[in-house]
């Protein structure tokens, strides 16, 4: 996400359209994104949430309180940075509905490009909107919250968690969350059944990847979960319970692309990320790859899926011994390289 959408969210602010908080007030931030500025006068002690850990490490790098998931309640405000996805943004809508004192102040901002007006409307017609304000590409509106929870009720039960498949429990904002990843079914579909050892899924999203490869394959020992999602990885937990029993289960929440992997593995599958905003980012997958090297044992191997334009090939050949294609259909390939 740009900045814009963070200096819309403190524009209120800064152009007095709502009073600054002082000192011994509470101010949950659920959203939270690294490079904002509090306006001057804005003495209110934060409490950030931020669930994807590379941005979560940047705002505890530059000295904020923060968390993965909120926690606690009576805030005196609340501020949500809205995003791409409805479903989160109404989700965190209700959780600072729910967090907040009543007569707490709500303000959430976003960018028009990612549908903030439609999601003004739909909240204007659940509580009334003190307040808006266009800045930045964006808007900014705000709220009291209600001496009851009926507006919070009204949208968690309009985005209530998802069982894909009848058998995989995932929740709006997650990556695929309402159906089979098209690119992992065919990485699936694709993979040898005689996966042994200690294996690791890279990018492990709610843990499809990880479900199959444990039922399908039989002569693993240990099978381990990265990923930088924490709602994603807390739901793989529940999606791996039933699976695999004898089979050793760790789940790590890491930023790959920042962070070094301790231990290593006879293979590793994964269906990297490759965009963070809506171009295309090819050194995201590129980055996985060479973490993928390094955490192999000699001879061991990688499968991998990705978008067929992708120029994954060159970094295959810098970091392994050899790799090949294994398939591919009209949108994806799958790749194998060997350490």
């Amino acid at each position: 996400m740009s900045a814009e959408p963070l200096k819309t969210l403190f524009h209120p602010f800064e152009a007095e359209a709502v009073a600054l908080p002082g000192k011994g007030e509470r101010a949950l931030f659920l959203g939270a994104e690294p490079g904002f500025r509090l306006p001057e006068g804005f003495e209110a002690a934060l409490h950030l949430v931020q669930g994807f850990r590379p941005h979560f490490q940047a705002l505890q790098a530059s000295g904020f309180v923060v968390t993965a998931q909120a926690e606690g309640d009576s805030f005196d405000m609340a501020l949500v940075l809205a995003g791409r996805h409805r479903g989160l943004n109404e989700v965190r809508l209700a959780e600072a509905l729910e967090r907040v004192a009543p007569g707490g102040l709500v303000v959430i901002a976003g960018g028009k490009d990612n549908g903030i007006a439609s999601l003004r409307k739909r909240v204007d017609e659940l509580v009334p909107l003190e307040g808006h304000l266009p800045k930045y590409h964006g808007i900014a509106f705000w709220l009291r919250r209600p001496a009851d929870l009926a507006a919070a009720e009204e949208l968690r039960t309009a985005n209530p968690g998802l069982l894909v498949e009848g058998r995989f429990r995932t929740a709006p904002g997650m990556f695929s969350f309402d159906r089979l990843d098209t690119g992992s079914k065919l990485l699936v579909e694709n993979l040898p059944n005689d996966l042994r050892g200690s294996v690791a899924d890279f990018c492990a999203g709610w843990g499809y990847l990880a479900a199959e490869i444990a039922a399908r394959s039989p002569g693993i020992s240990a099978l381990d979960l990265y990923e930088a999602d924490f709602a994603s990885l807390e739901a793989a937990k529940l999606n791996l319970a039933g699976v695999g029993q004898s089979i050793a289960q760790n789940f790590f929440w890491v930023d790959l692309l920042k962070e070094p992997v301790e231990k290593r593995y006879d293979a590793i599958v994964m269906n990297p990320p490759f965009h963070r905003s809506r171009a295309a980012e090819p050194e995201i997958g590129a980055g996985m790859i060479r973490a993928a090297a390094k955490a192999l044992k000699p001879g061991g191997r990688l499968f991998m899926v990705a978008n067929r334009q992708l120029p994954y090939e060159p970094i295959l050949s810098a970091a392994f011994s050899s790799h090949a294609e294994l398939a591919r259909d009209g949108m994806f390939k799958v790749l194998v390289a060997r350490r």
